[in-house]
C-alpha cells in the first residue's frame, strides 16, 4: 500500500495516496470510484522517477464529506486540486491526470491555473471548451425531453439515486462497472424510459471480467459502505453552478502539454454520440494535444488496459 497523507485544502481535508520521489503527478479519479482506481499507475509512475499521488476526491472514501450539494461544485473540485498541489510541490508546478469526472476536473485545473499545473492528461472524457450552456439543457434536450432515460438526469433529486445504489452497494458497482466496460456486448447499457431507474435492465455478469477482481470489488465496496454515495452524486448537482462560474474563461485555451486516452467503446469518450472524432474536436482548444483512443476499451480506462494506459502515460511524462 501507498503512503497516506491527510492535506488540509482549505477546511477540507483530503486524503492522497503516495508513492515515489520526484516531480509531483497528480491523480483524479472519478465517479464512483477512488484512489484505488489508479493503483496499477502509481507503481510504474513512482519508478519511473516521480511523486505520484492519488487522491480521494471529496465525498470519497478517507477525505472529507460535506453535505451540502454547493459544496461540490466544480468551484471547489479545482481548488482542492490547486491546494493539494501546493502542499505536495510548493517549489514548482505538477502535472495532473484525471479520469472520469477527474477528467473535467484537471481540463479546468489546467486552464484556470496554468501557474500550477505544467501539463494535463485526461482519460476517458474529452474537452469541449467552456460551456455554451448548462449540460442539464443539454442532455434533457437530447434524452429526457424525449422520453429517454440519461443516468445525469436520474441524479439530479436528492435521495432516490442514493437509496437505489446504497440498497445493495456491491450490486451497484458491478452492474455500473460492466454496463460500459469494453467486455460488455452491444446493450448491455440499456436505452430505457426516462421514468426508469438506473439499475433497471442492467446487467450482473458471472463472472466478472478479469480488469476488476473479486478483491477490487470488495475494496470498493469497503470505501462505500462507509462514505455512501451522496457526496459522489452531488457532483452531478452543479451544471448551473459550474456554467456560471466558467464563463469569464470562455477565450482561453489550455496552452500546456495534455495527453488524451480515450475507449472506443465508452460512450463518454464520443460525449454520448456528439462527436466522431474527439480528438479533432479538441485540437483547437487544446493545441499542445497528444491523442489515442485504445480499440475495444471501455470506461475505465486505466484499470481495463493498465499496460496500454502505463505505457503511453510513462512515455509522455518523460518527454513533458
Amino acid at each position: 500500500m501507498p503512503d497516506f497523507r491527510m492535506i488540509d485544502t482549505g477546511g477540507t481535508k483530503l486524503r492522497v495516496a503516495v508513492e515515489g520521489q520526484g516531480p509531483l503527478v497528480l491523480m483524479v479519479h472519478g465517479f464512483p470510484e477512488s484512489w484505488y482506481s489508479w493503483r496499477h499507475q502509481l507503481g510504474p509512475v513512482a519508478a519511473a522517477g516521480f511523486t505520484a499521488a492519488a487522491i480521494d476526491v471529496r465525498g470519497y472514501g478517507g477525505s472529507d464529506k460535506p453535505h451540502a450539494v454547493a459544496d461540490y461544485a466544480m468551484a471547489h473540485m479545482v481548488a482542492d486540486m490547486a491546494a493539494v498541489a501546493r502542499a505536495l510541490q510548493p517549489d514548482g508546478p505538477a502535472i495532473i491526470v484525471g479520469h472520469d469526472w477527474g477528467a473535467p476536473m484537471v481540463w479546468n485545473s489546467a486552464l484556470i491555473h496554468p501557474e500550477l499545473f505544467r501539463a494535463v492528461a485526461a482519460f476517458s472524457v474529452p474537452y469541449s471548451g467552456v460551456p455554451t450552456r448548462p449540460f442539464t439543457e443539454i442532455f434533457r434536450a437530447v434524452f429526457t425531453s424525449q422520453g429517454r432515460f440519461f443516468y445525469q438526469e436520474w441524479f439530479q433529486a436528492e435521495g432516490p439515486a442514493e437509496a437505489e445504489a446504497e440498497r445493495d452497494i456491491r450490486t451497484f458497482l458491478r452492474k455500473l462497472y460492466y454496463g460500459i466496460c469494453g467486455d460488455a456486448p452491444v446493450g448491455t447499457w440499456p436505452d430505457k424510459p426516462a421514468t426508469a431507474t438506473l439499475l433497471e435492465g442492467m446487467v450482473d455478469p458471472d463472472p466478472f471480467p478479469a480488469w476488476l477482481t473479486p478483491a477490487d470489488i470488495d475494496y470498493y465496496v469497503g470505501e462505500f459502505t462507509a462514505s455512501g454515495l451522496r457526496g459522489p452524486l452531488n457532483r452531478y448537482r452543479n451544471h448551473e453552478r459550474d456554467f456560471e462560474w466558467l464563463q469569464p474563461y470562455r477565450d482561453r485555451r489550455i496552452e500546456q502539454p495534455a495527453l488524451f486516452i480515450g475507449g472506443s467503446k465508452d460512450p463518454a469518450t464520443t460525449l454520448f454520440g456528439a462527436v466522431a472524432d474527439p480528438i479533432a474536436m479538441m485540437r483547437p482548444l487544446v493545441p499542445q494535444l497528444e491523442g489515442h483512443i485504445l480499440d475495444g476499451c471501455g470506461h475505465w480506462t486505466q484499470q481495463e488496459r493498465p499496460a496500454e494506459v502505463n505505457r503511453l502515460l510513462v512515455d509522455w511524462l518523460r518527454r513533458v
